[in-house]
């Protein structure tokens, strides 16, 4: 719902700021007094274009914004989620326009596009008025209605998988087919860079293995040199370290035969020996498997050096390499077998466009079962509002796909266009007149035949209707008597779903109001400003009297006005 609307030089709007409420908000005043600025504001706030030419003179721009309540709004939260801006239950919508020609647009202090203004709009309100926002009239969007009222949308999840599914090996086929020219351009040159990898084939890790071990055969001489000499100061010198510590040893035990104290130092010996012992058996066991061998030194430099070279070609590092070898074999088994993985998406492909038409027939058959009872009902509403012998039809159509167009999916065997809803395009037709062909609803003649029309669908789809919020602007246009009372009161029954905002210029619809506004025009330094403000009861009353008798305002206007707000006890 829209908690409140705030508009800054715009037209006549100087500043506005008006709070509104659940239920049904009335807005009433004289001819003139700016009730349309009010909502061509509310249009510009929901995605219409305007020039600065509404800028308020004097002014150097104009903001209109609004203030929605959006917490059992799901469709906001996802649209909001897409496109990365912060949500809470609270959505703010602002709309700039200056003199310099710059129009900046937000969605809680996020700038973003006119566009995605619209998209939000789309999800938060319906404006039915002189302007292009009345959804009804857009033949694109009475799928979405229907749906609504079918209450189809795990059906329609259903399909749009699978859809997903379908565009996915459609991308798939699409990129092979691509590629076929390119593979067969490079199969040449892959399959000689895969022999002359393989030729090598180098595994993880093995260049860092081979510099370890050269490190080692290149050093063998000094190695053998080194490890004779540790050996024998160890083990084989006539001054050995292994005899020294022997000797510490033996003068030790001697020394525990006088002081026992010295049995700790003793053991420290023994442990020291054996320590001794065991870096001689590492030495001795090293030196043993010391190999000088000139051949397998030359072996190893070079395939450190094939190596090497494949790196620098084809990679940085071995892992590199193994990855491209992969890459460019894929490649090439693709290449070999590309008729056949081409007829193996095809088949799928074809399997999965019955898969999708299956799943659209059942998107179809709850289509025609709700059409019926929404054309049913919509012309008992119209009988209702005045508008009788009236047909209504919600005609559901599928289209064949052209010769040569290879985007549709299969219904028995038929290929059918089909888009995110489905294969049918539906629109709704209607005849207000005994003899007249039924005519899509947005060729309907304009009036209070089409508010009413507009009211009737309402009436019909608001159960349904995810829309939190529905504007009419002066929908009393060519109706009086009876039928602005029949109006009204589809009007306050319309309002138990939906908030409803309503410019109106019968009392009897104005009586039935949960909220009244009045809009006024005063003259402030020769200057002419409109405004608006909540009526009070007695202001209500007075309101209404007014539009039943005119600026003289009768006793028995103000009882009539009572009586039509059902304060008369």
């Amino acid at each position: 719902m829209l908690k409140s609307l705030y508009i800054k030089d715009y037209a006549l709007i100087e500043i506005l700021n008006v709070e509104f409420q659940n239920g049904l908000n009335i807005i009433t005043g004289e001819t003139g007094a700016g009730k349309s600025i009010l909502i061509d504001a509310m249009g510009l706030l929901l995605g219409e274009r305007a020039s600065n030419e509404v800028i308020r003179k004097g002014a150097v721009k104009s903001i209109v914004e609004g203030i929605f309540d959006t917490s059992k709004n799901k469709k906001i939260v996802t649209l909001l989620e897409e496109n990365e801006i912060e949500f809470n239950d609270e959505l703010i919508m602002r709309r700039e326009l200056s003199l310099k020609g710059s129009n900046r647009c937000f969605i809680n202090d996020t700038p973003v596009s006119l566009n995605l203004i619209k998209e939000a709009g789309n999800l938060l309100v319906d404006l039915h008025g002189q302007h292009e926002h009345q959804s009804l009239l857009k033949s694109e969007t009475h799928v979405d209605f229907l749906d609504d009222f079918s209450q189809c949308e795990d059906l329609l999840t259903s399909y749009k998988h699978e859809i997903t599914l379908l565009h996915n090996i459609q991308k798939e086929l699409r990129e092979l087919k691509e590629r076929e020219n390119v593979l067969k351009e490079k199969k040449e040159l892959y399959s000689f860079q895969i022999k002359e990898i393989d030729a090598i084939s180098p595994v993880d890790d093995e260049d860092e293995k081979l510099l370890n071990e050269l490190r080692i055969l290149e050093n063998s001489e000094k190695l053998m040199e080194l490890t004779s000499s540790v050996y024998n100061l160890i083990y084989e010198d006539d001054n050995s370290i292994y005899d020294a510590i022997a000797k510490v040893q033996s003068e030790i035990n001697q020394l525990v035969e006088i002081d026992k104290t010295f049995n700790e130092i003793l053991h420290e010996t023994s442990t020291a020996i054996s320590l001794i012992d065991d870096i001689k058996s590492f030495v001795r066991n090293y030196k043993s498997k010391i190999e000088i061998d000139p051949l397998r030194l030359d072996e190893m430099r070079g395939r450190l050096t094939a190596i090497n070279s494949l790196k620098k070609k084809f990679g940085g590092s071995i892992s590199t390499l193994i990855e491209y070898r992969k890459r460019i074999g894929e490649e090439v088994n693709l290449a070999e077998s590309f008729e056949e993985k081409t007829a193996e998406l095809k088949v799928q492909l074809t399997k999965q466009k019955e898969i999708c038409g299956l799943t659209a027939s059942e998107l179809t058959k709850t289509r025609i079962n709700s059409a019926k009872v929404i054309s049913k009902e919509v012309i008992s509403e119209l009988a209702s509002l005045g508008i009788n012998d009236v047909k209504f039809e919600v005609s559901i159509k599928q289209n064949r796909v052209d010769n040569g167009n290879e985007n549709y999916i299969l219904l028995n065997n038929v290929p059918l266009k089909f888009d995110t809803h489905g294969v049918d395009t539906v629109e709704f037709f209607i005849s207000t007149n005994i003899g007249e062909d039924l005519k899509p609803l947005a060729k309907v003649a304009s009036g209070g035949e089409v508010s009413r029309v507009m009211l009737a669908l309402k009436s019909t789809l608001a159960k349904n209707d995810k829309l939190p919020l529905l504007i009419f602007d002066e929908i009393d246009t060519g109706v009086s008597g009876r039928i602005a009372q029949k109006v009204g009161i589809a009007l306050k029954s319309l309002a138990k779903h939906h908030q409803i905002i309503a410019i109106t210029h019968l009392p009897q619809i104005a009586g039935l109001s949960d909220v009244h506004f009045a809009v006024e025009k005063r003259k402030i330094e020769d200057r002419v400003v409109s405004s608006i403000r909540e009526l009070n009861e007695d202001e209500r009353i007075r309101e209404v009297a007014k539009l039943m008798s005119g600026e003289e305002i009768t006793d028995s206007s103000l009882n009539g006005a009572r009586e039509l707000m059902g304060l008369l006890k």
